[in-house]
């Protein structure tokens, strides 16, 4: 399955400053001088964070978020976002605490009904102009008409000690889904563990090597895994995994999402599971 290829024209998007400070010197009780209301102060930039969104409200109707979507501003002015299927961009404008969003430009893969419905929603939460209130690590966006994005600060998972279930096959600039209907034993994931090792399972067959971290790269060593055969949509799955698993890869965390991108384009994005949430530590 194939996406079409994104395109996005981007106006300069200034960083979001929400927070309100004490304008009186050596104040630290965080009220302001005779107003005698709190003066809330956030560490928390807009850009160049992961924000994941929790919920999208249109029409009155709220609707929580599945597993891994996500919404990122960054420094460079790019608005992106992936809501659980298609990857997602829009011109974005700021002045202020009002955000204006453009069209979005959307890939086309086909999704999970219920994540179709959801992905529906979100993109129409995200047309138009915005107040932007930001609170600790929490953001909401709200519409002119009251439709409104929830979401928060997405803290980076371990590289380590996590199991990344895979969720996209890179090559270049072209990303394709895993098909969702492989079956939960066989779905891919994999796990890096402090003494140097990787093991997880490719779309068929299990799999363990050697895997050196240093910097934002990992090397790969040979895998060996078992030798089962399985229909033609989880071998050509595990020849993309194990083909993104295969020598000096880079790898970058954004919030729960791993990519791995090796010399040639090719790679795959994954996302970090909950601990306890599939055989990733099992081998075989």
């Amino acid at each position: 399955m194939r996406t079409q290829r994104m395109t996005l024209s981007v106006s300069v998007l200034a960083l979001l400053t929400l927070a309100a400070c004490g304008t009186e010197s050596g104040s630290g009780s965080g009220k302001e001088s005779g107003e005698g209301g709190d003066s809330v102060r956030s560490d928390v930039p807009v850009t160049g964070v992961a924000w994941r969104v929790d919920s999208v409200t249109v029409g009155g109707k709220k609707t929580e978020a599945p597993e891994g979507a996500r919404l990122e501003i960054d420094p460079k002015g790019r608005a992106t976002a992936d809501f659980g299927c298609n990857h997602i961009s829009v011109d974005a404008r700021v002045e202020g605490d009002r955000i204006t969003l453009g069209k979005p430009v959307t890939t086309q893969m086909a999704c999970d009904v219920k994540i179709e419905k959801f992905e529906k929603a979100a993109i129409d939460a995200m047309g138009g102009e915005h107040t932007a209130k930001l609170s600790g690590d929490r953001l909401t966006l709200t519409t002119e008409g009251g439709d409104s994005m929830a979401l928060s600060e997405e803290k980076p998972a371990d590289l380590v000690g996590t199991r990344w279930a895979v969720t996209t096959l890179l090559s270049g600039e072209t990303a394709t889904t895993v098909p969702a209907d492989l079956p939960k034993e066989k779905a891919p994931h994999l796990t890096l563990s402090e003494d140097g090792t990787v093991e997880g399972n490719s779309g068929c067959n299990s799999f363990r090597g050697q895997a050196t971290v240093k910097g934002s790269t990992i090397t790969f060593g040979p895998v060996a895994g078992t030798r089962k055969m399985c229909p033609e949509a989880e071998m050509a799955t595990e020849r993309a995994v194990l083909a993104a698993l295969n020598g000096k890869v880079t790898y970058t965390i954004k919030g729960k999402a791993l990519t791995l991108t090796a010399a040639d384009g090719k790679g795959i994005g994954a996302t970090a599971t909950p601990a306890g949430g599939g055989s990733g530590s099992q081998h075989g």
